[in-house]
């Protein structure tokens, strides 16, 4: 399966923090924590993310380097993309979305005309 990224238009989304963010962690037996390219910690956090017509999804987004950002916050994630993943497991395939994103930052640290809805 190609690893293509999908931009993720949050202008349309709202976003508010449900959980800060915490360290990636990719081995749960030795505690290794994920890294990108330059060796800089993967965070995720936990985003309710809500839609024009009040559909919400609980999601988790990955950045590089901890987001200034605390649960209750509204908050806009930058330049969001989402990966399609498939893993085999017992002769079938589990599969999701996972998403990343440049930063998030709180609503208050945007200007007024690039603010999600």
């Amino acid at each position: 399966m190609r690893n293509i990224p999908i931009p993720v238009d949050v202008h349309r989304l709202r976003f508010t923090c449900v959980k800060a963010a915490r360290p990636r962690v990719v081995d749960q037996d030795t505690g290794k924590i994920k890294t990108d390219k330059e060796g800089n910690k993967i965070y995720e956090s936990v985003l309710l993310a809500e839609d024009e017509l009040g559909r919400i999804e609980l999601v988790k987004v990955g950045t590089s380097g901890q987001p200034p950002i605390a649960p209750g916050q509204d908050v806009v994630p930058t330049a969001m993309v989402g990966y399609v993943w498939e893993i085999p497991q017992n002769g079938a395939s589990r599969w999701g979305i996972s998403y990343k994103a440049t930063s998030i930052v709180p609503v208050s640290g945007i200007p007024a005309g690039e603010q999600s809805v």
